[in-house]
């Protein structure tokens, strides 16, 4: 998109940074409502657990009154070490597997991609078990378990006898460290022993009178999907490992009492308050190089770790952790009204009560998105993987690893709308690292310049198809398509704040290093157009006129969405760095002869380059309207039949499915500007999962709000908070677009600190379902063209502002750096 201003492109201009939170009530106008998850007991399962992290340490909070267990994770605590997955038969097969795509021998084709497979990934993994073991025995009342989103702190409060216990658990950036902080209300009654353990190799020790754990982790862990070898969990020699090795340590401090350390554990008694401090490190040293031979040494991390902030009062960490976490949360404010719900109840008895019809749980989980972003991904940490940093299994669905298909972007779709664009640090770096192993996967397996990756990705940078060299199946691994995908997010970044030194040094080479591979992937259908061949639509199939059921063809939809996606980018890129005038002609010339999107006899959006039946036509993927979401090829101004065929393709896919699916429809019926649909996905997404199962047709939440596929995966929540952010405000044409697809039943409402692709941030206020107020901060010079809904009226500075009226109900006024613009309903 060109972003309008005086006389020029501001892609070509200078964007200057700005403060969003400086603007103060303008962009955050509490209503005082606490964000709160809440329960009247214990969490039993992990699913009720509540989360905490600091981007690189995640704790899950069970809250139990006799013995309280926190499990502890750390983002670069996985399986395995650097290796070479790539596969040199691949680029050997490719033109067999051509050969039969266009004889239409489908199957065949199915079965030779099989033989361009490469290792299935490695695995994140749990790093274990902080016990609270307490010597008052399990019965009390009063108990309150909670996670205050605004502050980042878990809380569980109880009562024995008169005595009323509290703690408090938080994970903190700026310290680095896990703090638990423990009181009661009489004093002396604190009688506790703290555990470490892990499902790992280990061993636990006391040191400085605190507590160490300390272990290595498998060479190789299968997916849980693999049921094939007899010992699945491999380790190495415990002196030459070169696998993961990590290490723990736990210190307390109390108020009065005693603490003593032996091998039962750490010993705390007859205080009134206790703080215990836990920190964590791996030997992981790079993606490139050997956890095991040229690791860091952990337990020298942790200790400068422990011993900075244990010099500190528990106030102080505290404060320095909410004021972090405040920073970032209370940039964006959503509100749509008072909520129906009983003011203490609890959230998971919300969820099965009210669902969707209380306004307060859409927050709420809204919220709970940013909170998790937050706390899953900051910068210098690993980004969010399938379950953020959770994960308690040592062989976790899907490996908790990064699904590239859909799952690990999702993660990242709400950043830079909600005002959270340092978060999407991690995943930025995740691709630069990644394009440097897909270099070589593109020259080993196809022989092309450039770099690609496929399904799956892992701490290795793992960029070769996965599939253990032909057990997996080619529906989901066949699909060199990763690299398009991933340089959306580069382009994303620069699109919203405008950074022309992010764009130069970092974005714009890699975008165009995957647009040389996609040159080259790209082959002529003899017909005129750029097709790809082998080309699937991500884990779904065909069904051919003749009876084939297969994965493999050409051209699936998603893939030349993607292609023209990346190629798009990179024109507007280089026409902003004002730079490879030629090779942004070439890449105009080839997207101009890919081959057009069809539409079939039922009037939908085709899958695939030929009208073929789905084998199942409620499939949870939606991959053939990326153009729609996260694409902006396909708009109703730019394309409005092949947006009305996305439209019909979306309506028989159907409003069932995985909890990731539903958000992703979420965002689609969004961009359809159908608000009331969308409505009818975030009632779907708000229902109760208690099953840990897997299930492909009904997905939700869990009690802790943690989306459920089933089982866990969090890029619904992420997805969700995206969606509805997409419902209050849209930018990917390069207009404005305020409230376009609200909701009847979200007549009244606010929402701030929202941003859009230009360099602008935005407030909204509505009534009676249409706009009464926006406030728009510009980062730039230039033009800012809107689409209000309504007759407004444009005030700077309180003074009225002309505005040009551009048509289609568009108007268009003049913007500088750091200005402010009000537009009211007339």
């Amino acid at each position: 998109m060109e972003y309008r201003t005086l006389g020029k492109t501001a892609t070509k201009g200078s964007a200057r940074s700005f403060d969003a939170s400086s603007l103060g009530a303008v962009f955050h106008d509490s209503d005082g409502v606490e964000r709160k998850l809440q329960y009247r007991r214990p969490a039993n399962l992990w699913t009720e657990a509540l989360p905490l992290g600091n981007g690189r340490l995640g704790a899950m909070v069970f809250g139990g009154v006799e013995t309280e267990r926190i499990q502890l994770n750390e983002d670069t605590l996985w399986s395995g070490y650097p290796k070479d997955g790539n596969n040199p038969r691949a680029k050997e097969e490719l033109p067999n597997i051509r050969r039969r795509i266009f004889e239409e021998r489908y199957t065949e084709a199915d079965h030779l991609a099989k033989r361009m497979m490469g290792p299935y990934t490695e695995s994140y993994l749990p790093l274990g078990n902080l016990y609270i073991k307490f010597q008052h025995g399990g019965v009390s009342r009063h108990y309150q378990r909670s996670l205050d989103l605004g502050l980042g702190v878990a809380t569980i409060q109880y009562q024995i006898g008169e005595a009323m216990y509290t703690r408090e658990v938080f994970a903190s950036y700026p310290d680095d460290v896990l703090v638990v902080h423990l009181s009661v209300s009489h004093p002396g009654l604190l009688d506790f022993t703290v555990q470490l353990d892990s499902q790992l190799r280990y061993h636990t020790a006391s040191k400085d009178g605190g507590l160490t754990i300390t272990g290595v982790c498998p060479e190789h862990v299968d997916p849980s999907y693999y049921d094939v070898h007899d010992v699945p969990v491999i380790y190495g020699d415990p002196n030459t490992t070169q696998a993961m090795r990590f290490h723990g340590r736990l210190t307390a401090m109390v108020e009065s009492g005693a603490i003593s350390v032996d091998h039962d554990g750490l010993h705390v008694t007859e205080a009134t308050t206790a703080v215990l401090i836990f920190a964590a490190a791996t030997s992981f040293n790079g993606f490139d190089k050997s956890p095991g031979r040229e690791g860091k040494d952990p337990a020298q991390v942790v200790a400068q770790q422990i011993a900075l902030a244990e010099r500190k009062l528990y106030k102080d960490l505290r404060q320095a952790h909410i004021q972090d976490h405040q920073s970032l949360f209370n940039r964006v404010h959503f509100e749509l009204g008072p909520s129906i719900a009983p003011e203490n109840m609890p959230t998971d008895q919300r969820i099965m009560k009210f669902g969707a019809k209380d306004p307060r749980l859409v927050e709420l989980l809204f919220d709970y998105g940013r909170y998790l972003m937050i706390a899953s991904s900051r910068p210098g940490t690993q980004p969010a993987n399938l379950q953020g940093i959770w994960n308690h299994e040592v062989r976790p669905p899907w490996s908790s690893n990064w699904t590239l298909n859909i799952n690990a972007e999702m993660n990242y779709w709400p950043v830079e709308t909600c005002n959270l664009a340092e978060c999407h640090e991690p995943f930025l770096t995740y691709i630069e690292e990644l394009s440097q192993n897909g270099r070589k996967t593109a020259e080993v397996n196809y022989g092309l310049k450039g770099w690609t990756a496929h399904h799956n990705g892992d701490l290795w940078r793992q960029s070769a198809p996965a599939g253990d060299y032909g057990h997996g199946d080619p529906a989901w691994i066949s699909w060199p398509m990763g690299a398009a995908w991933l340089c959306q997010h580069l382009w994303e970044h620069y699109a919203f704040g405008l950074d022309r030194e992010f764009l130069r040094k970092q974005a714009y080479p890699i975008m165009r290093e995957a647009a040389l591979f996609y040159l080259g992937w790209l082959v002529e259908d003899g017909r005129g157009h750029f097709v790809t061949a082998p080309s699937t639509s991500p884990e779904h199939k065909f069904v051919t006129e003749s009876g084939q059921t297969a994965a493999v063809s050409m051209a699936a939809t998603m893939d030349l969405a993607l292609i023209w996606d990346l190629f798009t980018n990179c024109i507007e890129a280089a026409a902003a760095l004002d730079e490879d005038a030629a090779f942004r002609r070439q890449l105009l010339d080839t997207r101009d002869k890919l081959l057009p999107f069809q539409v079939g006899r039922n009037g939908r959006l085709q899958e695939w380059a030929k009208d073929w039946d789905d084998e199942d036509v409620h499939h949870r993927h939606v991959s053939h309207l990326f153009g729609v979401y996260p694409g902006r090829q396909l708009t109703n101004d730019t394309a409005a039949d092949l947006f009305k065929a996305a439209q019909k393709s979306l309506e028989i896919r159907g409003d069932g499915g995985t909890g990731w699916s539903l958000a992703w429809k979420i965002c689609l019926w969004a961009r359809l500007k159908d608000g009331d649909h969308a409505l009818e996905l975030v009632s779907n997404l708000l229902q109760l999962v208690r099953d840990n199962s897997v299930d492909y047709l009904r997905g939700g939440v869990y009690a802790n709000l943690f989306d459920a596929h089933p089982p866990f995966q969090i890029d619904g929540n992420f997805g969700f908070t995206a969606g509805v952010a997409e419902m209050l405000l849209q930018s990917h044409t390069g207009t404005l677009e305020l409230l376009p697809a609200l909701p009847q039943a979200w007549p009244e409402g606010r929402a701030s600190g929202l941003r859009a692709r230009g360099g602008f941030h935005v407030t909204l206020s509505w009534e009676g379902g249409q706009l009464r107020e926006a406030i728009i901060a510009s980062n730039r010079t230039g033009r800012c063209d809107v689409r209000p809904g309504v007759s407004v009226t444009v005030e700077t500075n309180g003074k009225i502002a002309p505005f040009e009226v551009l048509g289609k109900n568009i108007i268009s006024f003049p913007v500088q750096p750091g200005g402010i613009y009000t537009i009211r309903r007339v």
